[in-house]
């Protein structure tokens, strides 16, 4: 289902709680709105639509990736870019790492291990940090 956009900072700056099975259709939500909104968005956090689980969709180019529980194991070469984010306006600075490898539950409940590089590692750690409750 096509969820609306949390703009609420307070909301979002909340940590997010760990995803059980249950919250399988979280992840098929996060499908739904991602592709709703794909034309301004390459990414989304579950809290970005109401719901503070760990639960993040990254596109991953050709695929979208629903990652529950998701877990930065490793990280090198950091470099500093500009963001922008559904959820707020305008465009912030952060600290990114070119290179990632990250650990989650995919939608079947089996344990991943992924790496990532560039702009699909730069997504992914945009949707890491709105679990922390971090904002750009």
């Amino acid at each position: 289902m096509i969820k609306p956009i949390v703009k609420d900072t307070f909301f979002l700056s909340q940590k997010s709680a760990t995803a059980t099975r249950d919250d399988l259709q979280v992840g098929r939500d996060l499908q739904d709105t991602l592709e709703a909104n794909r034309a301004g968005c390459v990414g989304m956090a579950a809290n970005m639509i109401g719901v503070r689980k760990r639960v993040i969709i990254v596109n991953m180019g050709i695929l979208d990736i629903v990652m529950f529980n998701p877990v930065l194991v490793k990280k090198d070469t950091p470099y500093e870019t500009e963001e922008g984010c559904l959820s707020l306006t305008g465009v912030r600075s952060t600290t990114r790492y070119q290179n990632i490898e990250v650990e989650y539950y995919d939608m079947n409940w089996k344990k991943q291990r992924q790496k990532l590089s560039g702009w699909t590692a730069q997504i992914c750690q945009h949707e890491l940090d709105h679990l922390e409750g971090i904002l750009i």
